[in-house]
């Protein structure tokens, strides 16, 4: 008789591969009439559930076109984003998070607008690659979970979405702390002690949050007693608000030799640890061993409680990375432009390119003439202060030497009347 069991196994999965086995539609209309209408949703809610989305679709955008004002046009235009989510793929999950999100837009007010946002993110959320891998899938998944909770509050798939917000950042924060851990390993300190403080203030429920406040505080000092306080404040979080930790009795010696106050453990997070601890996921044998086979990351150790983070902070500068002082910050006033009512002023003012400002900021009426070969007065004060002229006037002094050279060498020109005004004016000059 036993020899019969791996028979009717492999029987059972064949007919559940063959289409025999029916998966049923989420969202049924349950009212029972033969309106044309009704007669097709129900037909496509048929094929839906038995596989024959392509079908599915042509029959829904039939009744779309025909029926405008039908009670079911709601109803269908999800079922058409249903069949898109349930045939699956890289293109149809595409497809199936447009037509969510344009039933959110067009039925804001519908209950079935809430499962759509949590099915949007559910399609990235599936889709997260492991936490030292490409983390796109992982952060639209973040942003996604947050809009449901943002933008219907009172659903009841809120508390589901709250706990996909703690597992995807789970797995955000552990890509965040391989990076931290890199440097901290391979000592980049400045580097390491910004990662884990920014991971730190963005995801405090992460799992190894202890972790990385350790690694943060013996970065800090490492760099010198100037970072003291910053090591200080790392191992009073630990004791404060981990203090379930395996960190946290190092942690207190440490502050003990800082000559630094202890605080006390916040009862909260005691609270929110122990609750951790007796509620945290435990993977199976089958789990344990396959893992390297899947392909999304590890969430077992996400939290079980607590608030999400909300919102992204900035992240924080690193500690050796020079500040902008307060003295050398650049404009900060508002640039205004206005619409010139008068055109005549092209015509009638000076073009400001023909005198354009010395390099040196010096006026543009102290230039050198090539001409005359005479030197600007703040070149002139230089040498006499005996000061070493720039380099933009040296190269002035040298294009005038070579104007003047040239001039020697030209042939003088024809004598003119001495009344010419024109004659008079190289002499005046020459004076």
């Amino acid at each position: 008789m036993a020899r019969y069991i791996p028979v009717a196994i492999l029987l059972a999965g064949l007919l559940t591969s063959c289409g025999f086995h029916r998966k049923k539609y989420e969202d049924p209309i349950t009212k029972d009439t033969k309106q044309p209408d009704k007669v097709l949703f129900d037909k496509a809610i048929n094929d839906i559930e038995h596989g024959r989305y392509e079908i599915a679709r042509i029959t829904l955008n039939t009744m779309i076109n025909t029926y405008d004002q039908s009670e079911y046009l709601a109803k269908a235009k999800l079922a058409v984003a249903d069949s898109w989510y349930r045939e699956g793929g890289v293109s149809g999950l595409a497809q199936a998070e447009a037509e969510y999100k344009d039933f959110i837009l067009f039925y804001p007010t519908m209950q079935e607008a809430a499962e759509s946002q949590e099915k949007i993110c559910l399609i990235h959320y599936r889709q997260m690659e492991k936490a030292d891998r490409d983390q796109s899938q992982a952060l639209r998944a973040e942003d996604e979970c947050r809009q449901l909770i943002v933008q219907f509050p009172n659903s009841k798939y809120v508390p589901q979405a709250q706990q996909l917000l703690r597992n995807i950042q789970e797995a955000i924060g552990e890509g965040e702390f391989l990076v931290g851990d890199f440097y901290f390993k391979h000592g980049d300190n400045s580097a390491a002690a910004g990662r884990m403080s920014h991971l730190i203030e963005q995801y405090p429920l992460y799992s190894k949050a202890d972790m990385a406040l350790w690694e943060e505080a013996q970065a800090y000092s490492r760099l010198g007693n100037r970072f003291r306080k910053q090591e200080g404040d790392a191992y009073a979080k630990i004791v404060r608000d981990y203090p379930l930790s395996s960190f946290a009795a190092d942690a207190t010696r440490e502050l003990k030799d800082l000559e630094l106050p202890v605080p006390e453990a916040d009862p909260a997070a005691v609270a929110r640890m122990q609750y951790n601890k007796e509620h945290r996921l435990k993977k199976g044998l089958i789990a344990r061993e396959t893992g390297f086979l899947r392909r999304g990351p590890d969430m077992t150790s996400a939290s079980q409680t607590g608030a999400p983070a909300m919102t992204n902070l900035k992240a924080s500068v690193p500690p050796l990375v020079p500040q902008p002082g307060g003295g050398t910050a650049g404009f900060t006033g508002d640039v205004t432009a206005t619409t010139v009512g008068n055109s005549s002023a092209l015509d009638t003012k000076p073009d400001a390119r023909a005198n354009p400002p010395a390099a040196s900021g010096a006026p543009a009426s102290t230039a050198p003439s090539a001409a005359t070969g005479a030197a600007p007065s703040g070149q002139s004060q230089q040498a006499s202060a005996g000061q070493t002229p720039s380099a933009d006037q040296q190269t002035a002094a040298q294009n005038a030497k070579k104007s003047k050279k040239k001039n020697k060498k030209q042939k003088p020109p024809k004598a003119q009347p001495a009344d010419s005004t024109q004659g008079t004016a190289p002499a005046s000059q020459g004076n």
